[in-house]
C-alpha cells in the first residue's frame, strides 16, 4: 500500500465487476448485458451527435433527456435526475441521502457495490438476511436505520417484490430514504415509480444498460420527490457538473422514445429466459424463478465452480460467486437464441461426460 494514500483508501475493498475477457468468447453470459443491439434510432441519434461541435460542453442539466423521461413515466422534470450510469447515481444517493447516525440496511445477498459505497462514505451497514427461499421479507427491515436499499428484482437472485410489499415497507419506514434499484425491472416487473407521489422518501433508480442495450454509454436515472432530486444535484454539482456527454444524451433520449423497439427486445429476452430455465431443468439444474435478464441456477450433482471452469474453457462465460449460500450457484445472463442453445449443448456435454 502506498504511503501517500489517504488512510480511507487503505480500508477500501473495491467492487469487482464480471470478467471482461480478451480471449475468444463464444458466448458472454456473465455481466447481464442485453444480447440484442440498441435501438436503431439511438444509433442514428448518436451518429448525428458526432457532427455537433464537441468542443462545447453538453447540457449540464440534461433537459431534453429529462423531458423525454418525464413524458415516458408521466412525471415532472424536477422529479428526475440523470447521471453517468446508475452506479454513479447510486454513489450520489449514498452520499446525499443516507444518514450516518444509524446503519444502512440491505440484503445479505445483493448488488456488491452497496457495501463498497457505504465503506467509501463511512456509513455503517447492517445486512438483512434473505429468507430460506432467497426472498426479501420487508418486515425484517422494520428497525431503526439510516436508509434502506435493495434491487427489485434482486441481484443475483432475480426474485421480484410486488408493489404492495414495497408500499408496506414505505408505510413502516417514513423517517429515512428507501432506494429501490430497478436495474432489471423491465424484464417482467412493475416499477414502483407509481408510488413516488405518495412517499416523499422513495427514490427509484434505473439504467439504460440492461433493457435498452446501452451499457456502453453509461446512463442512469433517479426518480423521486423534488427534495431528493435536489440533494442529488447538490452532490453532482460538487463533484462533476457535466457527467453526461453529448453522444450519450442523444442516444439515451432516442432509446427512451423508441418504445416499439424496446417492447420487441424485452419480449425476446423474456421468451428466451423461459426457454433457458426449462432447458436447465431438463439437465438436472434447479433455478430460482427470475424476473430479470439472468437466471441463478444450481446443479443437483455437479459443483458450480467445476461447471463454470469447464464452460470457460469452451469460451462461454457465466458468473460464479463465492458467497455463502450461493457458492454452488451460477448466474447465467440471457443470451441470443443461438448463445442459449450453445450454452445448453455444452452444459449437456459437461454433465454427461465429466
Amino acid at each position: 500500500m502506498s504511503r501517500f494514500w489517504n488512510p480511507l483508501v487503505k480500508k477500501l475493498t473495491p467492487y469487482v465487476p464480471g470478467e471482461q475477457s480478451t480471449e475468444k468468447i463464444v458466448a458472454k453470459l456473465n455481466t447481464n448485458e442485453n444480447p440484442y443491439a440498441p435501438s436503431p434510432l439511438a444509433i442514428k441519434a448518436m451518429e448525428e451527435a458526432l457532427s455537433i461541435q464537441l468542443k462545447r460542453y453538453p447540457d449540464s442539466h440534461s433537459i431534453s433527456l429529462r423531458k423525454a423521461l418525464a413524458d415516458y413515466y408521466q412525471l415532472s422534470i424536477n422529479q428526475i435526475f440523470v447521471g453517468n450510469g446508475s452506479d454513479e447515481v447510486l454513489a450520489h444517493a449514498f452520499q446525499a441521502l443516507f444518514k450516518p447516525e444509524a446503519p444502512i440496511l440491505f440484503p445479505d445477498l445483493t448488488y456488491g457495490f452497496y457495501p463498497v459505497y457505504a465503506n467509501l462514505y463511512n456509513l455503517e451497514t447492517e445486512l438483512v438476511p434473505l429468507d430460506k427461499s432467497f426472498g426479501i421479507d420487508v418486515r425484517t427491515y422494520n428497525k431503526p436505520n439510516g436508509g434502506i436499499i435493495f434491487p427489485n428484482p434482486n441481484a443475483p437472485t432475480g426474485l421480484y417484490l410486488g408493489l404492495e410489499a414495497i408500499e408496506a415497507l414505505l408505510q413502516a419506514n417514513t423517517e429515512s430514504v428507501v432506494i429501490i434499484d430497478e436495474a432489471y425491472i423491465d424484464f417482467g416487473g412493475e416499477s414502483v415509480i407509481a408510488l413516488i407521489d405518495r412517499h416523499p422518501n422513495l427514490l427509484v433508480i434505473q439504467t439504460l444498460s440492461k433493457s435498452r442495450s446501452l451499457a456502453g454509454i453509461r446512463v442512469g436515472f433517479a426518480f423521486g420527490h423534488p427534495d431528493l432530486i435536489e440533494g442529488l444535484n447538490r452532490v453532482k454539482n460538487s463533484f462533476n457538473s457535466y457527467p453526461m456527454d453529448q453522444i450519450a444524451l442523444a442516444g439515451a433520449q432516442a432509446a427512451i422514445e423508441d418504445k416499439a423497439y424496446f417492447n420487441h427486445t424485452i419480449a425476446k429476452v423474456i421468451e428466451s429466459r423461459e426457454w433457458l430455465t426449462n432447458a436447465l431443468y431438463t439437465l438436472g439444474f434447479e433455478a430460482i424463478t427470475s424476473m430479470a435478464n439472468f437466471v441463478l441456477a444450481t446443479h443437483k450433482e455437479k459443483p458450480a465452480e467445476a461447471i463454470y471452469l469447464a464452460l470457460k474453457e469452451k469460451g462461454i462465460l457465466v458468473r460464479h460467486f463465492k458467497q455463502k449460500r450461493i457458492e454452488n450457484y451460477l448466474r447465467i445472463s440471457i443470451g441470443t437464441e443461438e448463445e442459449n442453445k450453445q450454452l445448453i449443448e455444452h452444459l449437456k456435454d459437461i454433465i454427461e461426460n465429466s
